[in-house]
């Protein structure tokens, strides 16, 4: 394989949405970096790959972006997954991508599973234009991004942790209004995966009364 960074989506839930290329790739570059390497090992284990892997996460991705670009320059292959989806939607990845876009160094992303395309489709909410803000800041700016996003008119895709969504529901209704209409989809392609819809209020009320578990997409209408 010709030296080359690889960035290559893993499933989110259900392993069979890895692709045949994905398990390809895996098997032949020279090195895998992975957000965490416990995750990725059961995942590389279940489908019989060998290859060497590195911990890559948003901890240390600052301090080794110099070795793997001189690495690459080498003349080695480089694939960098994340625990779920694809890498550098919201998880490590974009620092690499962008040291090696600067040194001429190849970069191929592979297509497949995202969590955010899915709760998008399946939210019937409009998807002609949509803007994607991944989490909200946990509090500096917090504020500052809502009242901005409160006159959003394209539909808005937000990742957001369980612990933390009746937290941003009551600040969509705050925000952005109780009747604004909101679509919540929890544990995509899993065995207990749901998608809730309703105005901001009702889906807010939802959730009070039956605390969320799992990884969770929220789909926001725009400001009409």
């Amino acid at each position: 394989m010709n030296s080359r960074l690889y960035l290559v989506p893993t499933p989110i839930g259900n392993l069979k949405d890895i692709t045949f290329r994905a398990i390809e790739v895996l098997n032949d570059v020279d090195l895998i970096l992975a957000e965490d390497t416990r995750t990725s090992g059961k995942l590389l284990k279940h489908f019989q790959i060998s290859t060497p892997m590195q911990s890559h996460h948003m901890h240390n991705e600052h301090k080794t972006v110099d070795a793997l670009v001189k690495k690459l320059k080498s003349g080695i292959s480089i694939a960098v997954i994340s625990d779920a989806g694809t890498p550098a939607i919201s998880d490590p990845g974009f620092l690499l991508v962008r040291a090696c876009v600067e040194h001429n160094i190849d970069v191929e992303c592979l297509p497949g599973a995202t969590a955010f395309v899915p709760a998008l489709v399946n939210s019937g909410l409009p998807n002609d234009k949509f803007v994607f803000e991944g989490f909200l800041p946990v509090k500096k700016g917090r504020q500052t991004r809502l009242q901005l996003l409160a006159e959003e008119t394209r539909t808005m895709i937000f990742y957001e942790s369980p612990h933390k969504l009746i937290k941003t529901l009551s600040n969509f209704c705050e925000y952005f209004g109780e009747d604004r209409p909101v679509s919540v989809s929890r544990e995509l392609t899993k065995l207990y995966e749901e998608t809730i819809r309703g105005r901001a209020k009702e889906v807010l009320d939802h959730y009070t009364n039956k605390p969320p578990k799992g990884e969770i997409v929220i789909v926001v209408g725009g400001k009409k």
